[in-house]
């Protein structure tokens, strides 16, 4: 099936065409095409192509006004103001349009892939060895997950990469630990859960620090451990695979329970660049990009100084051999530029480590792996807050256990749908419970940009009135509902027939969906998606007001309000999918 030109874009044509048709030395100018409320679109492209072919702004959109072709699409084009162009056009128009989206059998709604897709790898969902995913986890997996989607949706070749704290000092400690105490992480029976796991491992963890700080010789076995571990020591190594494979059964139940695909394949933690390192090291080294401070290997920057005014070094390599996170990050961009052959390196990670990744991306530059054919980008997040504004903490102070808030927010959202549940067991409330619970979490997550700090409120997150994804999984519900009911009623598109202004309002939005998807992945921003999604359903409620379905006055009015309903449930469900969030058939 290939794509649908959307309106949009239909009128963008036919107005570029009569512009340079009443401006011919112009070439090519952009009618400047928006929606507007004044009409379906407003152009402003004349005002700055009369300014500089110095004419009359209004006389120059007579002209071009006179020139324009319409009747199948464009019903009535009048200037207004200075010199804009309202556009309105036919209602077989839009319903020809959304018919064809709908008659797409792969399921896209028409909407096109990227002209020119490219190879991207993203850095997302990095949690760390032996220790629990707490809630500042939880956006980078979220946005991660959902850009992903999008950006394959769009056509791009997706690589996932689960860059996991899985190397560094502290892995002495526990490994000698457990060289002494061998059966801490014995499994009771064959199937372990995440929870056993993870509570296996954080003994385990409180135990080798307490002695750690308590007994020197431990403290000193425990740093042999390290130079074992770093000298690729088979027992050592062996020891450390343990803590690597216990943690990965507590991190799938995690993502499992986020309804987040991670594949084994794609974890590719700070160990997996150990055998880059010292290369790394030596092409820094060798190309004068880093030199050598204090015995440490580092590269300065002129304009990232201290408090004291003195130059804030990177340090790849440190004095006493060690690596940092900046020889194992860039290793890995050297990985994946050479090795996976990305054009875009993209890092969904807290916007605290801004500095560390300008300084890491800017080495990388003037080491010649970044150029202008493969571009590195930080998708900053900023902190999840509690409702009082601060930091999200227990009552204690205690960082929050992601598990903890993802399995309260189940319980809120069960207790919604049992209240308005009218025909589901036991067993789907609970399901359902928890696909609306995940999803709220999911949705406020990703209605706020990125860059932004967002309030953790659960009430809110779960109310069935407002920009929640439970008004928009409530809004498909309800439409496969009336589907449901039609009876003999089908949905067919009946483009002959005049329309509602709230048919032409959801109509109009419904074809814009392509567009909005195109530019969320662009510009790697969920939101922009979220808040197209809220105003569908926001539109759809005003045309359920309005406009009555199954009652409608003909056979042919119930057949295309039905059709009207079944492309904007399609849109919603696809678009939810998108934010990674399911649309349950009844709630």
């Amino acid at each position: 099936m290939a794509s649908v030109t959307s309106l949009s874009d239909s009128v963008h044509q036919r107005l570029a065409a009569a512009l340079s048709a009443a401006v011919p030395q112009a070439g090519s100018a952009d009618p400047l095409l928006r929606r507007s409320d004044r009409a379906d679109f407003q152009a402003n492209g004349i005002l700055a192509l009369a300014k500089k072919e110095k004419a009359n702004p209004r006389e120059l959109a007579t002209q071009v006004v006179s020139r324009v072709e319409s009747g199948d699409v464009i019903k009535d084009v009048e200037v207004s103001g200075p010199g804009f162009l309202n556009i309105t056009i036919t209602d077989g128009a839009i319903t020809q349009n959304l018919a064809a989206r709908y008659a797409d059998d792969t399921g896209r709604l028409g909407v096109p892939h990227a002209e020119h897709p490219g190879t991207t790898v993203i850095d997302y969902a990095q949690p760390n060895v032996a220790k629990e995913m707490h809630v500042g986890h939880l956006r980078s997996a979220v946005i991660g997950d959902s850009v992903t989607q999008l950006l394959e949706f769009t056509g791009e070749s997706v690589v996932r990469r689960h860059h996991i704290g899985d190397w560094g000092t502290q892995f002495g400690m526990l490994i000698q630990y457990l060289e002494e105490h061998p059966h801490e992480l014995d499994h009771k029976a064959d199937e372990v859960s995440g929870e056993e796991a993870m509570s296996n491992l954080d003994r385990l963890y409180k135990a080798a620090r307490k002695l750690f700080d308590a007994d020197e010789e431990f403290k000193t076995r425990a740093r042999r451990r390290v130079v074992d571990l770093q000298a690729g020591d088979p027992q050592t190594l062996a020891m450390w695979q343990k803590f690597v494979d216990e943690s990965k059964i507590y991190f799938f139940s995690v993502f499992e329970k986020l309804d987040m695909e991670i594949r084994d394949a794609d974890i590719v933690g700070e160990s997996g660049y150990n055998d880059m390192l010292a290369e790394t090291c030596r092409l820094l080294e060798e190309s004068g990009v880093a030199v050598r401070s204090e015995g440490a290997l580092c590269v300065f920057f002129d304009d990232i100084k201290g408090p004291d005014g003195n130059p804030v070094p990177l340090i790849v390599q440190k004095s006493d051999g060690g690596y940092g996170y900046a020889a194992t990050d860039l290793s890995a961009i050297r990985d994946r530029v050479f090795n996976i052959k990305a054009n875009t390196l993209l890092y969904v990670v807290d916007a605290r480590q801004s500095l560390h990744f300008k300084m890491v991306f800017e080495t990388a530059r003037r080491a010649g792996w970044l150029n202008e054919d493969v571009k590195a980008v930080q998708l900053a997040f900023g902190t999840v807050l509690g409702k009082d504004g601060k930091p999200f903490k227990t009552r204690e102070g205690e960082t929050v256990r992601l598990v903890d808030l993802l399995d309260e927010a189940i319980d809120r959202a069960s207790a919604v749908v049992r209240e308005k549940a009218q025909d589901l067991s036991e067993e789907e409330i609970a399901e359902r419970g928890t696909q609306v619970g995940i999803g709220a979490v999911k949705y406020a997550d990703l209605s706020t940009s990125a860059n932004r700090d967002y309030k953790f409120d659960l009430d809110q997150m779960v109310s069935l009135n407002g920009d929640t994804s439970v008004y928009l999984q409530y809004a498909y519900a309800r439409i496969q509902s009336i589907l449901r009911k039609a009876g003999e009623a089908r949905p067919v598109a009946h483009p002959e027939l005049d329309l509602h202004e709230a048919e032409r309002a959801l109509g109009l939005h419904a074809d814009a969906f392509a567009a909005t998807v195109a530019e969320a992945a662009a510009e790697y921003a969920p939101h922009k998606l979220t808040a197209y999604l809220y105003q569908l359903a926001s539109l759809y409620t005003t045309f359920y007001d309005k406009c009555p379905v199954l009652k409608a006055e003909s056979p042919e009015q119930i057949e295309n309000r039905l059709f009207l309903c079944d492309i904007t449930a399609r849109t919603l469900h696809q678009g939810m999918a998108l934010l990674g969030i399911r649309t349950p058939e009844r709630l």
